[in-house]
């Protein structure tokens, strides 16, 4: 039997584009891109970022101040744009703050902070005021949204790389199935830090370019940091926008960090996610693609994508506007996804300069304007950890 929808009745985001849902849809609309080159404090690297610009000087103050690092400060500002304070604190009076869950992926949460520590280490002790618990503990970004939203239902941290803030809504889901709360909090945020960039440099993952998705001379990604967030409930009669409509997950496991070269694990989630909410694969509009621009994963998911769609279906990855941002990259293209939804607006495959002949999917290479009733996006990540959402305009 489908999955009964599940309303997103708010969202936010905030990513290298700018701060709020109308930066990113201006940028997606006239193809501007957010990469920079790299300029992280304390990291000298020959490659491009998606750095989200003015945290340094934005302190989590107040009675929140143990949580102050730079993960936490971009939660904090993106829970500050678009209204969504004003749609949770609504929905806590109608639910009750014990009955809205919480539930925020990362991978790698904020681990800057304990860089930061180590570096000023003095061999006996770390610096003091440096809170691990409050700070780098994967809870620590869930715990802060808890706090900092007035929301004492179930909560959890999901960390499972780059699919953690699309498996969110997956366990968000779950959770309201089985009467465990009435609504739920859902997103994903995940910052710049040296691991990452030094870790994906020291793979050989890393463009000395901006990503180019899909093309033949593709040789890396682009690093990014973002948080976005959502508010799911059940749907009112009245209710307008966009709905969750199904979801699919495996874990194929075929290695640490490669993707199954054909894509297995992929497709499991895609058909998945299409048997869940009982839609044929006519159906879907429009697929916004996982697509991090190295030459394993673009070939491993358009063969999985072409397998399930052919060549019908219109593709893009949207990482040439934020880079890849992780934990936070299954939120922000969910966020995305809505926007093509709402506004009828399929982005193109930014920074495309000559497909690889090899990968069959149908990449928009021009941004489309059209209606868009049912999108799938997905996420993998390292591991085999694959999810993929199916979202729905609401009739």
């Amino acid at each position: 039997m489908p999955l009964a929808p599940i309303h997103i009745s708010a969202y936010t985001i905030v990513n290298a584009l700018g701060r709020g849902m109308g930066a990113s849809l201006h940028a997606l609309r006239e193809g501007i891109s957010g990469l920079r080159r790299c300029d992280l404090q304390d990291v000298e690297l020959a490659t491009c970022i998606g750095r989200v610009d003015g945290l340094e000087h934005e302190p989590i103050a107040g009675e929140l101040a143990a949580f102050d690092c730079r993960n936490n400060r971009l939660a904090q500002a993106a829970l500050l744009q678009d209204g969504f304070q004003d749609a949770v604190a609504a929905a806590r009076l109608r639910f009750g703050e014990r009955r809205i869950g919480v539930f925020v992926g990362t991978s790698t949460s904020g681990i800057l902070e304990t860089e930061r520590a180590y570096r000023s280490y003095g061999g006996e002790r770390l610096p003091d005021g440096f809170s691990y618990r409050h700070t780098h503990d994967v809870f620590s970004v869930a715990d802060f949204t808890c706090h900092y939203l007035g929301l004492k239902g179930p909560a959890a941290g999901v960390s499972t790389a780059c699919s953690s803030s699309a498996k969110v809504f997956a366990s968000a889901s779950r959770a309201m199935r089985a009467g465990l709360c009435d609504a739920a909090v859902v997103g994903g945020v995940d910052s710049l830090c040296l691991t990452t960039l030094y870790g994906f440099d020291s793979l050989q993952l890393v463009s000395s370019q901006p990503c180019r998705p899909w093309d033949v001379a593709r040789d890396g990604l682009s690093i990014g940091e973002a948080a976005g967030f959502a508010l799911l409930e059940w749907p009112q009669p009245s209710a307008a926008g966009v709905a969750l409509r199904g979801y699919g997950e495996s874990s194929d496991a075929y290695h640490m960090s490669a993707a199954h070269p054909e894509g297995k694990g992929a497709e499991l989630t895609i058909r998945q996610a299409l048997d869940s909410a009982g839609v044929a694969i006519e159906q879907v509009d429009y697929i916004n693609l996982h697509g991090t621009a190295t030459q394993a994963n673009d070939a491993a998911e358009d063969a999985a994508v072409f397998r399930v769609f052919g060549a019908r279906t219109p593709c893009s990855s949207t990482k040439g506007w934020t880079g890849h941002t992780l934990g936070a990259a299954g939120v922000t293209e969910a966020v995305f996804t809505c926007l093509a939804i709402e506004h009828g607006l399929l982005p193109a495959n930014l920074n495309l300069q000559d497909k690889d002949p090899a990968l069959r999917a149908n990449i928009l290479t021009e941004t489309r304007v059209q209606p868009v009733h049912l999108a799938l996006t997905n996420s993998f990540g390292f591991g085999g950890t694959n999810c993929s959402l199916l979202l729905a305009r609401l009739p």
